[in-house]
């Protein structure tokens, strides 16, 4: 005859059941660092990000994944309204995760729950305190000072202090004329003269095509909705070509370019491209910084052990590596996805190929880098991915190029190519070495190049460059506003404050 457990003694039980599971739950679950502009309401940036570091007991980074579905991040309000939002979890397959979601309207006091088997994890649920704006908000904080604190920029960028080094003051009426004279001619340069007045944004063209003020229209329009600007004006080239050539001191003009050379004077700011993929992400592109760092598999170990390299015609060099490549199957895999400045000639260059996905690019082990009309924009992804760069001698740069290191964060060799198999030869015969040096620009593009790596570079430029100006800009005939966009969201009403309630919004 079985005797009946008293109530008390049936809740007991329960009670350190509950407990004991508690505990063995506890052991399973992972130790994580959560850090990440994305967690803090006042920064807005076009997709919120944050990121997860997997750590074992004693506090060292796990370097191995738990997988891709490890986590579940959800976002919800107090009032319980839905939150419009498109959420994404990247597994670096390293211990490491990123975590972004792209707003479609704006939200009070958002909670970020990070949860593993349903279970909170690190200090989840993230409160964000009052509004977090939806991307097009003009919402500009007055303080140019307290954004790039907030942001944690740099102080100071080598590229840009050295840009701006080779200038005392700044004559803006003297710069007009001169750089109107000689980089307006139709066909051969294309100008955009920006005057922002009052953080709103006038520009005036130069040249026949003048398309690219596409891109530094919608960079600039997304700053001047975060933070209010300095009155400044500049010249922006929107062309490929650096325009400052080196020579006489008279002929130095502040012109901003998106790629420098050894040989001009150019001021330099990130590309159109990766400015693009900065504003776009998890939007129209699907090339980013992030999206290459969870998409560039196989395992090391498992990749080919060749260059590899895809790309048109812009360059005699990317001629001559993909006859290399026809001589040398077993060492290089180039070939051409398009011919526009060269004759097609199959019988030296091969056929044309279809071009493949970027991600498929990391089957290979050895990503090879060339120039293109200036310096090959596809560096940052190509230093982001799971292979190892082999990156051309070049007299060209982007605005972070200086801050790399051959042999470091990349596999150098000579510009006619002449030690590139020997290179390639090497590498495979020092795989642990090239490896580390993959290692080196993984770390560096996610300390460098995130997207509010590119907000706080422009940021910091117009700050600096607009205290070297003699004259605050004048609005003049011939200049169009550029307008913000209009009807995105009907939450946008800027009321935030800090907490001293001197920077209202």
């Amino acid at each position: 005859m079985q005797v009946p457990i008293p109530y008390r003694d049936v809740n007991l039980i329960s009670l350190v059941m509950l407990v004991i599971l508690k505990v063995v739950l506890a052991k399973d679950m992972p130790k994580v660092l959560v850090w990440g502009p994305g967690l803090h309401s006042r920064i807005v940036l076009p997709v919120r990000y944050f990121f997860i570091q997997v750590q074992n007991e004693n506090g060292e980074n796990v370097t191995q994944s738990l997988g891709e579905k490890a986590f579940e991040v959800t976002l919800d309000q107090p009032n319980g309204n839905r939150v419009r939002a498109w959420r994404q979890v990247l597994d670096r397959n390293d211990g490491s995760y990123i975590v972004r979601f792209r707003m479609y309207e704006s939200h009070s006091d958002l909670s970020i729950n990070i949860l593993y088997n349903g279970n909170h994890i690190g200090d989840s649920p993230y409160k964000l305190k009052g509004m977090t704006y939806h991307e097009k908000c003009y919402c500009p904080i007055k303080s140019t000072k307290n954004w790039l604190k907030e942001l944690k920029c740099e102080e100071n960028y080598h590229q840009m202090d050295e840009d701006l080094s080779q200038f005392n003051h700044i004559d803006m009426s003297q710069v007009s004329k001169a750089a109107v004279s000689r980089f307006s001619n139709a066909g051969q340069h294309s100008l955009c003269h920006y005057k922002i007045i009052n953080n709103q944004i006038y520009r005036k063209t130069y040249g026949e095509h003048v398309g690219f003020k596409m891109f530094t229209d919608a960079i600039f329009l997304s700053i001047t909705r975060k933070v209010k600007l300095p009155d400044v004006e500049f010249f922006v080239n929107l062309g490929d070509w650096p325009l400052v050539k080196k020579g006489k001191k008279a002929d130095l003009l502040p012109i901003f370019s998106w790629c420098g050379s050894d040989d001009s004077h150019d001021i330099v700011m990130p590309t159109y491209d990766i400015t693009e993929a900065t504003l776009e992400m998890m939007g129209r592109i699907s090339l980013d910084i992030f999206s290459t760092q969870a998409n560039s598999d196989p395992k090391w170990e498992d990749k080919i052990e060749r260059g590899f390299w895809r790309g048109r015609d812009s360059r005699q060099e990317r001629l001559d590596l993909v006859m290399m490549s026809r001589k040398n199957p077993d060492l290089i895999n180039a070939s051409l996805t398009n011919m526009f400045f060269f004759p097609k000639d199959e019988e030296k260059y091969g056929k044309i190929v279809k071009a493949i996905s970027f991600f498929d690019f990391f089957k290979y082990k050895y990503q090879i880098n060339i120039d293109g009309t200036v310096a090959a924009y596809r560096l940052p992804y190509l230093l982001a991915g799971s292979s190892v760069v082999f990156k051309q001698d070049s007299p060209y740069y982007e605005h972070f190029y200086h801050q790399l290191k051959p042999d470091v964060h990349y596999v150098s060799f000579k510009r006619d190519l002449s030690n590139l198999l020997e290179k390639i030869r090497w590498a495979k015969e020092n795989d642990e070495e090239v490896k580390n040096i993959a290692k080196n620009a993984n770390n560096f593009v996610r300390e460098n190049l995130n997207p509010k790596d590119i907000y706080c570079y422009h940021v910091k430029l117009f700050d600096k460059y607009s205290k070297l100006l003699k004259f605050k800009p004048k609005l003049e005939d011939g200049f169009e506003l550029v307008q913000q966009p209009t009807g995105i969201d009907s939450n946008c009403d800027c009321k935030r404050k800090d907490k001293k309630k001197k920077d209202e919004l």
